[in-house]
């Protein structure tokens, strides 16, 4: 096998690591995340690195469910969650 073959396959194996190993240690915190908007009702449960990052994660993956265009979901967002729940 030739040597450059050999270091992109080594390069590809370390990424592939790398990213198997980022995505497995960073979901420390799960909550569940409630929104009500323009009469509709969406829950989504995220994970993250902090009890931040995963209520953010939340609340903008709900408003995408209930909202239609950038003025709603950004409407949405700034609404605030109706339930909050730390599950982990």
């Amino acid at each position: 096998m030739k040597k450059p073959v050999l270091v992109g396959i080594l390069l590809f194996a370390a990424l592939l690591a790398l990213i198997v190993y980022s995505s497995m240690g960073t979901s420390t915190h799960r909550v569940e995340v409630c929104m009500q908007f323009n009469g509709r009702t969406s829950c989504r449960t995220t994970s993250g690195s902090s009890e931040e990052f995963a209520e953010r994660s939340a609340i903008t993956n709900a408003c995408a469910d209930i909202a239609s265009g950038v003025t709603e979901t950004l409407a949405c967002e700034r609404a605030g969650p109706v339930k909050v729940t730390v599950l982990k």
